[in-house]
């Protein structure tokens, strides 16, 4: 899945990504930038 690196300003590929919830019961996917190594995060849909 794809996600926006704030650091390289385009989209890359997560890597490493694991599924978990923020503070506010949101379901995120994090993982890494393949190319520099900072954390990358995409939001995902509601579960039902």
């Amino acid at each position: 899945m794809e996600g926006y690196c704030v650091k390289c300003k385009k989209k890359v590929e997560i890597q490493k990504g694991k599924e978990s919830v923020t503070k506010n019961g949101r379901r995120i996917l994090k993982g890494k930038c393949p190319d520099c190594g900072i954390t990358v995060c995409r939001i995902l849909g509601k579960k039902d």
